[in-house]
């Protein structure tokens, strides 16, 4: 790649992310969960373009409309009538709505108290209404990179498409569990100056979003690149899951829009464009423009309160960043504390933290003794995180058989062994206990044979005869009772 001076080719550089939020769907009480098994019953739809609030059929709608395509709907028992549109849209999920708040004002942005919700035209099969509602709930915000400060025009709330199953000819085969989760769409001023800044831009504000209560996991986030030169129309990259290629796609595009201006190439107009494995991008549409956008009719204006602004501002998520360091001074180690956050687990660790204080016995036996427990049953992948989310619901009882002193925190995977067998807690514990005073026994004739060596020494030697089947702070307090009583 020749170098490229961005600052004279005149780039100009934003980034739209798409977040799912966790929690139900926007506008009814489906739940967001994605199905793995046959659908109940499918509907079939054909979609058409509609005018906007300027009275006009937006461009990228009417190419669509044109393909003429007929689109099958696969759904569930948890599919509504809402997500069908055959049923008028319920009032805002508002646990999503508070969420929406909180990415907002992370990002520095005012929230707007009074807003229109917005049909936005799409008729590529991906809505069986052929819009999605979409609604601005923050803008002028900012964020600080290395390369400077990049601003934030909009936060909107809005539903997620459809998920594509198959496409064969002009048949498209949608399934109807994705529809309607909640999503929120962060567009940033074209203020990046650099690919590398992108990436930096794109990697930071994700770590902002997982402070908050996102779903995680592939496919739940998606980000799109605005990318032009000076007298060439902007592009639209989509199709990023990693950051990672920002910068080859970025420098790609450039060189392709300076080859359409070399060659003299008209007709230029502004498109939408698929990112490609190698960097490169490929034409997939016109890039829409205002005149698909027109008022949702069959929901009133949102109004949100003061009082929920407050409220939303005073239980406002700690920054990934401060909760490191707080974790890190707790005695966790790098690996644990980014497991935590990965798995969005860091309430449940604070409360169980609260049931016994030993953060690396309670990290270890909320983030690894049940995977690697239930990984060993020979169990298919739904079985076995059945089996772990069984084992978690019993930490809680573990933990409070540990500070009760009737089994060590080394016999804490034991237990959950005999558990995952189909042992019931009170026998578990009662086999963990009978061998505590089996070990107790054999560790006291363990230091008998060994006389006069120091506490560490004396660590060292049960450490390795026991391999983890004892933690260190039970060890110690054994060979001090022993010494004691020397």
């Amino acid at each position: 790649m020749v170098y490229l001076d961005y600052e004279k080719i005149g780039l100009k550089c934003g980034l739209e992310i798409h977040q799912q939020l966790d929690s139900h769907k926007l506008f009814c009480n489906c739940p967001s969960v994605l199905r793995k098994d046959e659908p109940d019953f499918c509907v079939k739809r054909k979609l058409h373009a509609v005018a906007g609030e300027s009275g006009q059929v937006d461009v990228a709608a009417e190419y669509q409309a044109g393909l003429g395509k007929e689109f099958v709907y696969q759904a569930y028992d948890t599919t509504c009538l809402v997500e069908l549109d055959e049923s008028p849209p319920r009032e805002i999920n508002e646990e999503a709505l508070r969420t929406a708040l909180h990415i907002s004002l992370l990002l520095n942005c005012k929230i707007v108290p009074i807003t229109q919700i917005m049909r936005k035209t799409v008729i590529d099969g991906s809505n069986t209404s052929g819009f999605q509602r979409s609604v601005l709930v923050a803008r002028d915000g900012w964020i600080e990179s290395e390369h400077g400060r990049v601003g934030i025009n909009y936060v909107y709330l809005e539903e997620d498409a459809a998920r594509k199953v198959s496409e064969e000819d002009w048949n498209v085969v949608y399934r109807l569990d994705r529809l309607g989760i909640p999503l929120v769409e962060i567009v940033t001023a074209p203020d990046v100056k650099t690919p590398e800044q992108a990436k930096e831009i794109a990697l930071h504000i994700g770590d902002i979003l997982r402070s908050c209560r996102v779903r995680r996991g592939i496919g739940t986030i998606r980000q799109d690149i605005n990318v032009s030169i000076a007298g060439h129309p902007r592009a639209e990259i989509k199709g990023f899951q990693d950051p990672k290629i920002f910068i080859d796609v970025v420098n790609k595009e450039i060189e392709r829009q300076k080859e359409d201006l070399d060659s003299g190439k008209e007709g230029l107009v502004p498109e939408v464009r698929g990112a490609n494995l190698d960097g490169s991008t490929k034409y997939l549409r016109p890039l829409p423009g205002s005149a698909r956008m027109y008022p949702e009719t069959d929901l009133p204006l949102l109004k949100i309160s003061r009082s929920f602004i407050d409220d939303s501002k005073k239980n406002l998520p700690k920054h990934n960043k401060e909760i490191e360091k707080e974790l890190e001074k707790q005695g966790l180690n790098v690996e644990m504390i980014k497991l935590l956050i990965k798995q969005n687990k860091i309430e449940e660790f604070k409360s169980l933290l609260s049931v016994l204080n030993q953060p690396m016995v309670v990290a270890k036996s909320l983030l690894v003794y049940p995977r690697e427990v239930s990984s060993r049953s020979g169990k298919d992948s739904k079985e076995i995180e059945e089996i772990s989310s069984k084992l978690d619901s019993f930490l809680e009882q573990i933990f409070g058989a540990v500070k009760k002193k009737q089994i060590s925190s080394g016999q804490i995977k034991e237990v959950m062994e005999s558990l995952a067998s189909g042992s019931k807690f009170s026998e578990a514990l009662k086999m963990r206990r009978n061998d505590s005073g089996d070990i107790q026994e054999r560790i006291m004739k363990l230091l008998k044979g060994k006389p006069g060596l120091s506490e560490n020494a004396y660590m060292g030697l049960i450490m390795k005869e026991f391999k983890g089947k004892i933690s260190g702070s039970d060890a110690m307090e054994i060979i001090r009772k022993f010494i004691g009583k020397r």
